[in-house]
């Protein structure tokens, strides 16, 4: 499979799990090139602050630093609170077991529900 399919593909995966799991308004979004806001849409936390989700899948290699910094530039393109990265990990498919990436700000974000 390529990159390119083993990225949508991840992502398809994710959002239909979240949707099942959170809310069925979270789906993946369309591609938007330099103004790309984030894989998913519709990603809230409890109090209504939009999250940003950046979906990694290099089949278990990770690159935080870079997907960080792409996650928090679509952040502030998509004028959200939270950014975060989630990746695929090496061994399972199962959707829960996927690692999440974020900074310790957009975690206090993430829990207390406040924008930035």
């Amino acid at each position: 499979m390529s990159a390119k399919k083993a990225g949508a593909s991840f992502e398809r995966f994710i959002a239909d799990h979240l949707a099942a799991e959170v809310d069925d308004r979270i789906d993946r979004r369309v591609k938007t090139g330099n103004a790309d806001k984030g894989d998913l849409g519709g990603v809230r936390t409890p109090t209504g602050a939009r999250v940003v989700a950046e979906l990694k899948d290099y089949g278990g290699r990770y690159n935080v630093g870079a997907w960080l910094k792409e996650a928090e530039q679509e952040r502030v393109n998509d004028n959200a609170d939270v950014a975060l990265v989630i990746a695929k990990r090496r061994g399972t498919r199962d959707p829960n077991e996927q690692v999440v990436f974020m900074t310790v700000r957009d975690l206090i974000h993430l829990l207390k529900g406040t924008q930035q």
